[in-house]
């Protein structure tokens, strides 16, 4: 029997190691992208290197709607779940001082049409309410569903001319105040408008050239 050449050996084991990198490669890409779909197990792997209060976001928004339909190392993704179009729950947070300090990570959208003569009060009232004029979306960004429940149904409100910004913004801190002693207000339950499917999209017109 021929013992093997140093050459050889060589190219043996650059071809187990590709073969490990590849394979590697291939685990990494299928746990992130979930293969045929993630399970709930391996969203909470994903997590558990996630900060504290976003991994607690993501456990309980989990618990209440299952294994999200898509999920990064740092975002987990659902679409459709109970009233929102989408949910997106991300790991890294952003500060943010009102009604009281606290990490903003959980964000939920709508289909909504926002009109034109109301952006203005909008960013007036709540910066982690995003509008999204080209898709027709609007979410809220927080750290609790019930507090975006809360920050929508406020910028309905304002959208349709019931309630001005700053009443929004009184009204917001006080429901949230009442809310972490152990008040749930309607507010903060349920939206308080129907939210239309697929109508709220304002792709705009072409400039006059």
């Amino acid at each position: 029997m021929c013992e093997p050449t140093e050459k050889d050996t060589s190219v043996s084991r650059r071809t187990i190691v590709r073969g490990l990198l590849l394979t590697a490669g291939a685990t990494q890409v299928s746990a992130l992208a979930g293969g045929s779909g993630p399970t709930g197990s391996t969203a909470s792997s994903v997590i558990q290197s996630w900060p504290q209060v976003s991994r607690e976001v993501a456990m309980k928004i989990m618990a209440k709607y299952g294994p999200p339909q898509e999920f990064t190392v740092s975002m987990l993704i659902w679409h459709n779940n109970g009233v929102w179009k989408r949910t997106i729950v991300n790991r890294d947070t952003i500060p943010h001082r009102f009604p009281v300090p606290h990490p903003d990570m959980l964000e939920q959208f709508v289909d909504y049409r926002v009109p034109l003569e109301r952006y203005d009060d909008l960013a007036h009232y709540d910066g982690s309410v995003i509008v999204e004029r080209t898709k027709g979306e609007i979410s809220a960004r927080c750290d609790k569903e019930e507090m975006n429940m809360l920050a929508l149904n406020l910028a309905h409100d304002i959208s349709t001319g019931r309630r001005t910004w700053q009443d929004a913004r009184d009204f917001y801190a006080k429901t949230a105040m009442a809310f972490m002693g152990g008040e749930k207000a309607p507010y903060t339950q349920s939206l308080m408008f129907k939210a239309p499917k697929g109508t709220t999209a304002d792709p705009d017109q072409p400039a006059n050239m």
